[in-house]
């Protein structure tokens, strides 16, 4: 990868990646205190919230003085938007005349929140992705298919310049349907392309079923997911991966954050914090303890350590995370997140006195043979007990072997989340469809 001078000083360099990890924390360390000064002097909003707790760029000296500065929620943003300078409000620490690129969040916890970005910001965000595609294998000598619809949502719109950045040939699918996207893929031989789990099992479906194109016959090796904790589920990825005969490879990020982590070639069961760009905490949900070592899940905290116009300065991101014990042999520096993001702090909800997360009933659909990909939940009240109903879709061909399925559900959805379900079999391809986010988890408690 190329390296670049930036308007701040320094290189971007992915030497970075093999740092020894205490050169790393020397350089978080240096680029928190810069863009937490910056942010203290540019932004309204944040100097308010960093004055009422009495904290200021002079008294951050070690990293656990960063402990004394206010985290801020989505909520917080949403509040202050929708005013001058407008649509941004008070978070906006650049002229609006410097904004370059506008994108939001996809709305689905709330009222969107919009995403100022500089051209510098942007060049940060490819940055960010060039790392995640060179980690998987990514090549100039790659064709890469962008098979979503390009739109205010950031999605996959990095994704699309850090290929190119890496020399890759990009092929944007944009305003086709699914089924001419595989046929473009067919084409053109593409080799690599990225999509939401939800989108690459449904375009394996539309493949196979309406169109008698068997995926893992196309040209397709590698595919890179994103928006849906489904590529580092064990049951998910394989499906993936068998579908189309291709490495399946993860990553997470957000619009308000970045690209902040990524599954490497090495696919060692988590996915590396890229924290040339980020500082990650993690935070103990009930205690508010803060978690260094491995084995304790908690919220993530983060620091997007070199965005400017809205930066992101200890963002509660609710990510529920941990640290895995070991590193990775791909022989990165950069720490690991275990089985990258488990699911989120608001999303994990209390069912019978029992947390349940949905990605947990996902890893259990995922692995019964003769399932469909898609399902729903939902979780509601008769009377004052709690029920759950999950709808499944036997696939064309298996429905004799229904008890068979049913048993199985049953039995690894008590052991795997100590809950018992009503089941509802649907027919193939009667469930909702998704094409980016899926919503399949639906708690309609307190909602009658």
């Amino acid at each position: 990868m190329a390296t670049k001078r930036t308007e701040w000083g320094g290189y971007w360099n992915p030497v970075l990646e093999t740092l020894p990890h205490e050169k790393i924390q020397k350089l978080q360390f240096r680029k928190f205190k810069r863009v937490f000064k910056w942010t203290y002097e540019r932004s309204k909003f944040h100097r308010l919230l960093y004055d009422k707790a009495g904290v200021r760029p002079r008294d951050i000296r070690t990293m656990d003085d960063l402990r004394r500065i206010p985290t801020v929620e989505k909520s917080m943003m949403r509040d202050i938007q929708r005013k001058d300078p407008f649509p941004y409000g008070d978070a906006l620490c650049v002229p609006l005349e410097e904004v370059s690129e506008f994108r939001q969040t996809s709305g689905t916890t709330g009222q969107p929140v919009y995403q100022p970005d500089t051209w510098q910001d942007w060049e940060w965000w490819a940055e960010c992705w060039a790392y995640i595609l060179w980690a998987q294998g990514y090549r100039p000598s790659d064709r890469v298919f962008l098979p979503f619809g390009y739109n205010v949502f950031v999605a996959f719109w990095a994704g699309h310049y850090a290929a190119e950045k890496i020399g890759a040939e990009v092929v944007p699918g944009g305003v086709l349907d699914t089924q001419a996207r595989i046929l473009k893929i067919q084409e053109l031989k593409c080799t690599a392309m990225m999509a939401t789990p939800t989108y690459v099992l449904g375009m394996a479906d539309t493949a196979k079923n309406r169109m008698g194109i068997d995926p893992a016959s196309l040209t397709i090796r590698k595919i890179t997911c994103a928006g849906e904790p489904g590529a580092s589920i064990p049951t998910t990825k394989r499906r993936m991966e068998d579908a189309w005969g291709a490495k399946v490879f993860d990553h997470a990020g957000a619009t308000e954050i970045g690209a902040w982590c990524f599954e490497c070639e090495a696919q060692p069961g988590g996915l590396h914090v890229n924290e040339a760009f980020f500082l990650v905490e993690i935070q103990d949900v009930r205690t508010g303890e803060f978690i260094t070592e491995p084995g304790r899940q908690g919220k993530m905290i983060i620091t997007a350590l070199d965005r400017q116009a809205q930066p992101c300065v200890r963002f509660d991101s609710k990510d529920v995370i941990e640290w895995a014990p070991e590193p990775c042999p791909c022989g990165r520096s950069f720490r690991l997140i275990k089985g990258g993001v488990v699911g989120r702090a608001d999303d994990i909800t209390k069912v019978k006195g029992v947390l349940l997360a949905p990605s947990a009933i996902e890893e259990v659909v995922r692995g019964v043979e003769g399932l469909g990909d898609e399902f729903e939940v939902i979780v509601d009240k008769e009377g004052d007990i709690d029920r759950i109903t999950l709808k499944i879709e036997i696939l064309k061909g298996r429905e004799g072997e229904r008890k068979r399925i049913e048993s199985e559900l049953k039995d690894q959805l008590r052991l795997k989340t100590n809950l018992g379900y009503i089941l509802e079999f649907h027919d193939y391809g009667s469930l909702p469809r998704y094409d980016v986010k899926a919503k399949r988890f639906k708690d309609m408690r307190g909602k009658h």
